[in-house]
């Protein structure tokens, strides 16, 4: 496996395209999965606006395409290679755009930002820079957004004879107290979808 996130996405994107496997995922339904837990902080039956940091190819935007009918959505990658890919797929959709950005921080605010797999690859950090990009990148989260935010991340319960030196398994109860703590009295940890991570869902008081 290569040692740097970049040329790993690289390679799955060239091996597998625009689809589940080529953003990293085991299958459509792992992916998919995923998302239904991150839709959960969306609050039902409104018209909202919506971050995806770490888009991929845009797969959130289809899958709220197909459940929400009022929506904006602006999806945000690091990967140049990937934003093409979703414009290609998606760029046509008057309520979707896609961005390359180098930093978190140039998202622009909307009511929710949400954030699936981007916390799993460490590499060549160590856990400790990790954690702390971990804790910086959803700071960023909750100042881009109004109403509330939702991430996922590999769980330090995972079974230790599946656990590979190149990913993070973080602690969901630190997590959660983190977010808590800092961010709203409204939080949710998600822990019971038979998958080796976990979700929190901040919501904030309006």
């Amino acid at each position: 496996m290569s040692s740097n996130p970049t040329h790993f996405y690289n390679d799955k994107l060239s091996q597998f395209g625009d689809s589940a496997k080529g953003v990293g995922w085991k299958d459509e339904a792992a992916q998919i999965i995923r998302f239904e837990q991150l839709a959960k902080v969306i609050r039902a039956d409104t018209t909202f606006s919506i971050n995806d940091l770490g888009c991929g190819t845009g797969g959130f935007a289809s899958f709220l395409a197909g459940k929400k009918s009022l929506f904006v959505y602006k999806g945000y990658d690091i990967m140049d290679e990937m934003v093409q890919r979703a414009i290609l797929s998606l760029g046509n959709s008057p309520n979707c755009s896609f961005s390359t950005i180098a930093d978190s921080s140039q998202m622009s605010v909307a009511d929710y930002t949400v954030a699936s797999g981007i916390f799993n690859l460490m590499f060549n950090k160590t856990k400790e820079e990790w954690l702390q990009y971990i804790l910086d990148t959803i700071t960023i989260m909750n100042e881009k957004s109004t109403h509330g935010f939702a991430f996922n991340a590999l769980t330090r319960y995972s079974d230790p004879e599946f656990m590979k030196d190149e990913l993070y398994y973080t602690d969901p109860s630190f997590i959660f107290d983190f977010c808590k703590t800092r961010f709203s009295k409204n939080v949710a940890l998600l822990h019971d979808y038979n998958q080796y991570d976990f979700t929190i869902l901040v919501r904030k008081n309006l």
